[in-house]
C-alpha cells in the first residue's frame, strides 16, 4: 500500500440472507483512495454502492475482505476504536439530513462533541467556527423546521466538518434538493475538499459525479469502471 493511501479495500464481498434468499451486494470489490482524493460511488439502484459506503464508514461489516483504513485492519480493531474511528475520523452527510428536530443548528452540529467528551464551551465555539464556514453564522439558533432544505443539509455538512474528520462520506447529499440548491451544497463540497479532505460521494445522478475527480462506476456488486474525471475543469469553471 502507498504512503499516502488512506483507504484500501480488498476483495470486499457483502452477503445478506432474507429468509431463504441470499443477496450478494458486493463481490469481490478491491478500490484504494488516497489521501485529498474526491472518488464519486455511482451505480443504479441495486448496484452496492450504499453498501459500500456503509463498510467504508465502519457502518457494516464486510462478509468477506480486507479493509484498511489509515494503515489499520478495521477488522482488527475493537468495538471502542470503530467507534472513536465513526466519531473522529469520518464526517457523514446524509440524504435526509438526520437532524434532531427539537434541536437547534448549533445543537445539531455540536453533537458529535458531545460523544467526544468536549466541554460545553469548547463545543459551542467549535459549532459556531463550522456554522459560519458553511455560511449559517445568522441560523445558529433555527431549528431544522424553521430553515430552507439547502440549509438544513449545510447545517448536515457542518456537523460532518465539526471534528476535523479526515474523510467526509456523502450519501446522496443533493437526493432532497432543488437544483439550484444542489449546485450551491456540491460547491461547498468542493470548498471542503480543497482545505484537504477526503471525499467519497455517492450519487446515482452523473452530474453530481462530475464534481469528482474520480468516478467509480458498481453494477451488480462489482466494479464496472474506475477512472479519473476528463470533464473535471469543466465542472469547476461552472461552480
Amino acid at each position: 500500500m502507498m504512503l499516502d493511501s488512506l483507504i484500501k479495500i480488498t476483495n470486499i464481498s457483502r452477503v445478506y440472507k432474507i429468509g431463504s434468499e441470499v443477496i450478494h451486494a458486493l463481490r469481490d470489490v478491491s478500490i484504494e483512495v488516497k489521501k485529498n482524493e474526491y472518488v464519486a460511488l455511482m451505480g443504479p439502484s441495486g448496484s452496492g454502492k450504499s453498501t459500500l459506503m456503509n463498510i467504508l464508514g465502519c457502518l457494516d461489516t464486510p462478509s468477506g475482505g480486507e479493509y484498511i483504513l489509515n494503515g489499520k485492519s478495521v477488522a482488527k480493531m475493537l468495538d471502542d476504536e470503530l467507534a472513536e474511528v465513526r466519531n473522529k475520523e469520518i464526517g457523514f452527510v446524509f440524504q435526509t439530513f438526520n437532524l434532531l428536530p427539537r434541536a437547534t443548528a448549533l445543537e445539531n452540529v455540536v453533537l458529535p462533541l458531545v460523544y467526544a467528551a468536549w466541554v460545553k464551551d469548547e463545543r459551542k465555539k467549535r459549532g459556531e467556527e463550522v456554522l459560519e464556514q458553511v455560511g449559517l453564522k445568522d441560523r445558529m439558533t433555527h431549528k431544522p423546521n424553521e430553515l430552507s432544505g439547502g440549509q438544513r443539509q449545510r447545517v448536515a455538512v457542518a456537523r460532518a466538518l465539526v471534528n476535523s474528520p479526515s474523510i467526509i462520506l456523502a450519501d446522496e447529499p443533493t437526493g432532497n434538493l432543488d437544483s439550484k440548491t444542489s449546485i450551491e451544497i456540491m460547491g461547498l463540497i468542493q470548498e471542503i475538499h480543497a482545505r484537504g479532505n477526503t471525499i467519497i460521494i455517492v450519487t446515482h445522478e452523473e452530474d453530481i459525479a462530475q464534481y469528482a475527480h474520480r468516478i467509480v462506476r458498481l453494477k451488480d456488486g462489482l466494479v464496472e469502471s474506475d477512472v479519473l474525471n476528463k470533464n473535471i475543469n469543466k465542472v469547476m469553471s461552472t461552480v
